[in-house]
């Protein structure tokens, strides 16, 4: 038996203006089987400071080791 997916969180990766998310929002929503999308508000969520830290921390790794194979 498999695990049923009842939903999805999509971090971005810095904030965006209420306005500016509406493309967003409406391109979430016209992908299948998505019921509704809601925005969360800045600094609600502990998980976006934590993917958005991992992210810079993957990013500055990235570059070392870029800088490494370059030189």
């Amino acid at each position: 038996m498999t695990d049923r997916h009842s939903g999805y969180v999509v971090v971005l990766d810095k904030d965006v203006r209420e306005d500016d998310a509406q493309p967003i929002i409406a391109a979430i929503k016209q992908i299948r089987g998505v019921a509704d999308v809601v925005p969360n508000v800045t600094n609600t969520g502990e998980l976006i400071m934590s993917v958005r830290r991992d992210g810079h921390w993957i990013d500055g790794l990235v570059k070392a080791i870029e800088t490494i194979r370059t030189t």
